[in-house]
Order: structure tokens, then C-alpha cells, then sequence
């Protein structure tokens, strides 16, 4: 189970990340809620925090730490990452590192891009993350549109020029058209829930992990949205329903561990 630690106006879709009022800000009440949620059923996650939303909110990431969950980086300002290159992908990769590391006592282990924005298009990317200490990279999605449809949906190993590096693709639902969002997003609400379920305990029994990603903006049926085109507003947004009937199904019927957990059973293999 991850989270991507971010607010309602963090969408890549959109022309740029608005300012928005602290008064407006949603991300901590929706966090505290899916850590309550988290705790009711004892599982641990990984958050994936914005360098600028730990900033904006400095109880977050002790918040989120001191409830056993793991920290790691979702970049710093949400922008893709071929619009970054490599030097200011550097320095957000650090930046973002610097600010956790002082948050939770420890820097980050993994990374994830900001709409699935690293792949086979930008290995520098992949050579950064690992020359920075990231251990796991969770960014390739086997998608159309926003990764390598083709790509493999389970973890594997990249080799970088420093040595390799784990990569975990979100979880997706093969069907003979493509390979569907099932495992996050507006595919996780839209789909229907017994066929994202078959889809985890299909990972699981092949002896695989099933990544699933939640947004903190999805625990609001109604919160707050930019205006966007409408599909540009589903693509960012889905439907007009909350997430927190089916988390609860799937922290019930399903075990969990946070990526770093699952990083070390594979290095003492």
C-alpha cells in the first residue's frame, strides 16, 4: 500500500501548480484520516511525500513516522521529470532528500515520479536515484499514454551505471485491449472492486506483490478540484466518489508491508 503525499491541486495535467492558501490546503486532514484508517487495521504503508508539501506542513512526515509507516520521495515540486533534465532532477532528488532526512531522522530509500514520469526514456534518471542512495524506484507504469504498455507488471532489477536498482510498477489489470489502472487513481474507484481483488490475489499467488497508490484528495467525495476540461478533470480526478470503502475491503482481505520491507527480503535473498 502506497500514497502519494500530495494536495488537491497537484496535477500534472494542469498549466501550473496554483498557490493556494494555507486555509485551503487539504492534505493534512485527508492523511490523518488514512492513517487512522491504516492503524485500525494495523497495516503499514509508504508514503511518497512532495519535498513541498512536507515544507508546507512540517507535522506530516514526523506525524506519519511516529504511526511506523515509511517516508520515501515523490520529488519536490511535481513537475515531470524529461522537464526537469537531469540537473534540476538532481536537485530535487536532494532537496526533497534534505527535508525528510531533518523530518522523519532518516533520508528517503525509493522514489516515485510525478505521473509515472521516469522510464525507459530517461535512464539518467535511474543513474541519479542511485548515485543519491535510492534503493527502489517505483515510477515505470505499464500503461498507453503514461508509461510502456509493454513493460513488465512486476518488480524486476535495473541496471544503472552505478549498479542496480529495484523497480516496482503499480499494479494493473491485463485485458486484451490493454493493461487497465486498476491498482490507483481514477481506475481504482472506477473499476469494478471484485476485479481489482482477483487482480491482487493473482500477483499474490504467483508469489508477487500487488503495488496499489492512493492520492490523498481521493478520501473526499466532494473536495475541492481545479477547473480543467472534463477529461483532463477525470484523467486527474476520476469519479465523484471517495476511496475509503474499497481501501478498507483491501486492508481487510489482503496483508501488507511497507516498499522497503519487501526491498530487504529481496537484497537477503
Amino acid at each position: 500500500m502506497t500514497i502519494d503525499v500530495e494536495d488537491w491541486y497537484h496535477v500534472c495535467c494542469g498549466d501550473a501548480v496554483p498557490v493556494v492558501p494555507a486555509g485551503k490546503r487539504r492534505v493534512r486532514q485527508n492523511i490523518e484520516r488514512i492513517l487512522a484508517i491504516l492503524a485500525e487495521f494495523g497495516v503499514k504503508a509508504t508514503f511518497f511525500m512532495l519535498g513541498s508539501v512536507a515544507e508546507e506542513e512540517p507535522l506530516l512526515v514526523p506525524m506519519i513516522v511516529a504511526a511506523g509507516h515509511e517516508v520515501s520521495s515523490h520529488g519536490y515540486s511535481h513537475t515531470l521529470v524529461p522537464l526537469l533534465g537531469p540537473k534540476k532532477f538532481r536537485d530535487e532528488i536532494r532537496r526533497t532528500a534534505e527535508i525528510i532526512g531533518t523530518q522523519a531522522g532518516c533520508k528517503p530509500a525509493g522514489f516515485r515520479a510525478p505521473q509515472w514520469s521516469l522510464g525507459p526514456e530517461t535512464p539518467w534518471a535511474l543513474d541519479i536515484l542511485h548515485e543519491e542512495g535510492c534503493l527502489y524506484d517505483s515510477s515505470y507504469n505499464p500503461l498507453p499514454f503514461i508509461g510502456d504498455r509493454r513493460g513488465p507488471r512486476t518488480p524486476f532489477s535495473i541496471a544503472t551505471s552505478a549498479g542496480s536498482i529495484f523497480e516496482l510498477p503499480p499494479m494493473v489489470t491485463p485485458s486484451p485491449i490493454c493493461n487497465l489502472p486498476s491498482g490507483g487513481g481514477w481506475g481504482f474507484r472506477f473499476f469494478p472492486l471484485s476485479m481489482i481483488s482477483r487482480t491482487v490475489k493473482k500477483l499474490n499467488d504467483a508469489g508477487m506483490p500487488a503495488v496499489l497508490y492512493l492520492h490523498p484528495r481521493e478520501m473526499e467525495a466532494f473536495g475541492p478540484r481545479l477547473r480543467l476540461s472534463p477529461l483532463k478533470s477525470f484523467a486527474a480526478y476520476g469519479t465523484r466518489s471517495d476511496a475509503e470503502g474499497r481501501l478498507r475491503h483491501l486492508l481487510q482481505n489482503f496483508r501488507f508491508r511497507t516498499m522497503r520491507q519487501l526491498v530487504a527480503t529481496w537484497e537477503s535473498a
